[in-house]
């Protein structure tokens, strides 16, 4: 068990999302970047879809009642134990008594700390993870806060040996990010000028963003004759995180994990999912250029993610 003594700016436990319910108008919610979760859970001894806890911009600070194995993976957050520093991207033990504190993100946006055996909480819907709009899932369905005591699912010895993701897996999080895209589905609402803008421009990240979406702004993007007569706007249809509407004004918005189910503004574009986690460490001010992908090249992009996954577990046994 650990409580929290700070839970900094926003800290919420999430595994891998709410599958199957988005026809009930429910999001997956779920780590936002589930290459940085995965790799923690990989790292701690867990199956890869074991609750986490997801810091944004600033982490927290907790305090061990018994002794745990934990991993720590995603934006540098300058973790020190006991005050002293711990290599981000690595799993290690902690006693009894000890103080594991985060600070601010050095680079990207969020990070990932998983616990041996995983954040005891309650399933509902298959998933562990916090939705906030709803007040569902997660520690009472809310971000965490302080004096709240997390438990940890029974997983048999613990580790006794520190370790650490091999270099080649870890992924650098730049200011100026490149975001493969597959064009539509509704491409064909936006003006030949308009696509030309989208693909070859770019944007910058908004203050307006958090896990439902990125608000960018940049050079307009200009509706086509589908949208004459009825503006940006389409008969509302099925959303999912990366799709990139673009509402009156032309300025795109990328969704997040807990986006709406569905959405009302024609979308231009979908960022893969093996750049999601890109998009998840964005922040404000970050630049963004949108890179044409094709369903081969995004599939190549899926394969590649999951044989991380294998390199990093050893046998991949939970790698599907």
């Amino acid at each position: 068990m650990c409580t929290l003594i700070n839970p900094g700016l926003l800290s919420t436990v999430q595994d891998l999302g709410r599958a199957g319910y988005r026809a009930f108008g429910m999001p997956p919610a779920g780590a936002m970047d589930r290459y940085a979760c995965t790799m923690a859970n990989l790292l701690a001894g867990n199956r890869r879809d074991a609750a986490v806890v997801e810091m944004t911009m600033r982490g927290a600070r907790l305090r061990f009642s018994r002794p745990a194995y934990v991993a720590v993976c995603g934006a540098d957050m300058r973790a020190e134990l006991n005050g002293r520093k711990v290599r981000n991207w690595s799993a290690f033990p902690v006693a009894s008594g000890d103080e594991l504190a985060f600070g601010y993100a050095e680079r990207g946006c969020r990070s990932y700390l998983a616990f041996h055996g995983g954040i005891a909480v309650p399933a509902i819907m298959g998933s562990r993870s916090t939705y906030l709009r709803a007040g569902l899932g997660g520690f009472q369905g809310r971000a965490l806060k302080a004096g709240d005591v997390l438990a940890v699912e029974p997983a048999g010895a613990l580790p006794s040996q520190p370790g650490e993701l091999p270099l080649s897996l870890v992924p650098e999080y730049a200011a100026d990010v490149r975001l493969r895209a597959m064009a539509g589905p509704q491409d064909d609402h936006f003006s030949a000028e308009g696509l030309r803008t989208f693909w070859n421009s770019e944007y910058v990240v908004t203050a307006q963003n958090d896990r439902m979406g990125y608000r960018l702004e940049g050079p307009a993007i200009a509706h086509g004759k589908l949208a004459a007569n009825q503006g940006a706007g389409i008969v509302s249809d099925a959303l999912c995180p990366g799709a990139i509407q673009v509402p009156g004004n032309g300025m795109p918005i990328i969704m997040g994990a807990d986006c709406q189910t569905t959405g009302g503004y024609a979308k231009i574009a979908t960022v893969i999912g093996a750049d999601l986690a890109k998009v998840a460490q964005m922040k404000a001010g970050d630049r963004v250029r949108f890179v044409p992908c094709s369903d081969e090249e995004a599939v190549a992009a899926l394969v590649a993610e999951r044989q991380c996954y294998r390199k990093a577990s050893g046998a991949g046994d939970d790698i599907d």
